[in-house]
């Protein structure tokens, strides 16, 4: 199994490297996959990620999953075309697709959550519900191949339901 985790400048750190590790330990390889812009992306504190793949070169036929973390990093992300794409093929291939906190900007940017239930950082879910998705204020939500939690905290329920699904897809 093979799960890319989105990377830009001013990125949340635990919601980057925790999913990240997490993974690995259940022998899921993952790969930090960047715009483009940078071969190192600095997070709000300034603790680098490296890019290991740029959406350039990338493949969604290659992955099995996408996890996309929240900070200021998505609003960065989501003005990609590519990234958006990415995500949106992901999804329609019933793939992982894992945002926590501002990572549902990605979601309503590949147009993704139309009659979906969601949630995010309370500061973004009115852009969700625009988006057409029902928002709800729990840890985690689990809504076909779309996995989204709020903030930090939600972590570890975050990571418990990708592995689960990845271990049914799988």
């Amino acid at each position: 199994m093979r799960v890319a985790v989105l990377v830009e400048e001013k990125y949340q750190v635990l919601e980057v490297w925790y999913p990240y590790y997490r993974l690995r330990e259940e022998g899921v390889e993952t790969v930090m996959l960047g715009t483009g812009r940078f071969s190192s992306y600095p997070s709000k504190e300034g603790y680098p990620a490296p890019e290991e793949l740029s959406i350039k070169k990338a493949d969604a036929n290659y992955f099995d999953g996408v996890v996309i973390p929240g900070g200021w990093a998505p609003d960065f992300l989501r003005r990609h075309r590519q990234i958006n794409e990415f995500v949106k093929k992901m999804h329609k291939q019933e793939k992982l697709v894992a945002s926590i906190c501002h990572g549902g900007w990605v979601l309503v940017s590949a147009n993704i959550l139309n009659g979906k239930k969601a949630t995010c950082f309370s500061a973004i879910k009115d852009d969700v519900i625009n988006a057409g998705a029902e928002y709800l204020d729990d840890e985690v939500i689990v809504d076909g191949n779309i996995i989204t939690s709020r903030r930090p905290d939600d972590l570890p329920a975050f990571c418990r339901e990708m592995i689960k699904f990845l271990k049914r897809s799988g």
